[in-house]
């Protein structure tokens, strides 16, 4: 064996798990609180982020944020967890206090999405400590004023835009902090890693496209 190259060490029951694309290991990745994280699973099911090998949990979910759901979410997974706080439907002295209760529950980070104003950006950032990313999905965004009401990290998630968006904020912004979401293949992962991209966020297969494939299996098994 290379003396260079990590030994790989699993076992029979956790072997199976969800692993994010190897190509992300090319993003510089964005150091917080000591920890490097280049790859962020996008999910809120608990099993999938007990079985994966991401650096970090990204959890944002389309319903109002709970504390409880936030204390679910960090008590499963092995990693930092980013969770989602609102800033949309949910808005206000709300989204302040959830993110204050994020962070005491022991959240790495806290994510805010694209609607949020900035006065609760700002709001946000006079009352935690840690890092707050900010959702940025189009090209038109003030990334300025994102920046100057207290936003840490910024989260593009622009679709078929995506590295567009990061080339464009990376050549006025060369060092702040950007997490991408890398499209479903890894050419488009590795354009927005080259467009500037510190950190990619990977959407894993469904628990049930997981299961049918399981399921394939272990009926080929059964025939044989």
């Amino acid at each position: 064996m290379d003396k260079r190259t990590a030994p790989v060490i699993t076992t029979n029951l956790r072997g199976h798990m969800i692993e994010v694309p190897e190509v992300i290991r090319k993003a510089t990745g964005i150091v917080i609180l000591g920890k490097r994280i280049k790859s962020l699973i996008f999910s809120t099911d608990v099993a999938v982020i007990k079985n994966t090998n991401a650096d970090a949990v990204m959890s944002v979910y389309p319903f109002t944020p709970q504390p409880i759901i936030t204390q679910s979410l960090i008590n499963a997974s092995d990693v930092p967890v980013f969770c989602g706080v609102g800033g949309g439907t949910t808005t206000g002295k709300r989204v302040i206090n959830l993110a204050l209760d994020a962070e005491f529950k022991g959240a790495i980070g806290v994510v805010l999405n694209s609607p949020t104003k900035n006065e609760i950006l700002n709001g946000v950032r006079d009352v935690i400590d840690i890092p707050i990313v900010i959702t940025v999905i189009s090209e038109e965004d003030d990334i300025d004023a994102r920046i100057a009401a207290g936003a840490t990290i910024l989260n593009v998630s622009g679709a078929k835009n995506t590295a567009r968006i990061v080339r464009k904020i990376r050549e006025k912004y060369p060092e702040f902090p950007i997490i991408a979401t890398g499209g479903p293949t890894e050419e488009s992962i590795l354009e927005t890693i080259e467009a500037g991209a510190n950190a990619i966020t990977y959407t894993p297969p469904s628990n049930t496209e997981i299961m049918k494939k399981l399921m394939d299996k272990y009926r080929g098994e059964n025939i044989l």
